[in-house]
């Protein structure tokens, strides 16, 4: 069985990108390695400077307001990074199905299998499992993968934190 390349790995990688963006072509490959993405083309400023310029735009869908914005910004993303669905089976690795072009450099392959694997999260999963971690002071997206979809925080540690300050500020008010 071939694993889906447009799944979870991609939204968990930008989510990645946009926590620390990478400063170097050589951190931008780390980054896409660690996540699992295979490279074949040598990463450059382009890549980079791809994928800088992508972060502020999936960041929008993930603070898009409504669904319908959310949808809107997506979509945009889709048709500028994605192409038609094709069975292929490159490099011997199983016959899977591509949404982007063959031979393309890895800036854009990452705009491609963000935006498809973003539109699969969203739509199978819900259109709010996307946003920003409720701790005031934090402010970094996450994607909501828990079975209830309950997901507020960006980690534990932040949602630690805040029912601390809560638990306190109650305790406080009951003195």
């Amino acid at each position: 069985m071939h694993q889906n390349p447009y799944g979870e790995d991609p939204v968990r990688l930008m989510i990645q990108l946009a926590s620390a963006p990478p400063r170097t072509p050589e951190e931008l490959a780390e980054q896409c390695l660690a996540a699992g993405m295979a490279i074949d083309h040598p990463v450059d400023e382009g890549d980079l400077a791809e994928i800088l310029e992508f972060i502020p735009r999936w960041l929008a869908v993930a603070d898009a307001g409504t669904d319908s914005q959310r949808a809107a910004l997506l979509n945009a993303l889709l048709a500028s990074a994605s192409a038609h669905p094709r069975v292929t089976d490159h490099a011997d690795g199983g016959w899977h199905i591509h949404y982007r072009d063959d031979d393309l450099s890895l800036g854009s392959v990452v705009r491609a299998v963000v935006s498809v694997g973003t539109a699969l999260h969203l739509t199978s999963r819900g259109m709010d499992r996307l946003g920003r971690c409720a701790l005031a002071e934090c402010g970094r997206v996450y994607a909501d993968f828990t079975r209830g979809g309950r997901q507020r925080y960006c980690c534990h540690a932040c949602a630690n934190r805040d029912a601390v300050r809560r638990h306190r500020a109650r305790r406080a008010t009951q003195r």
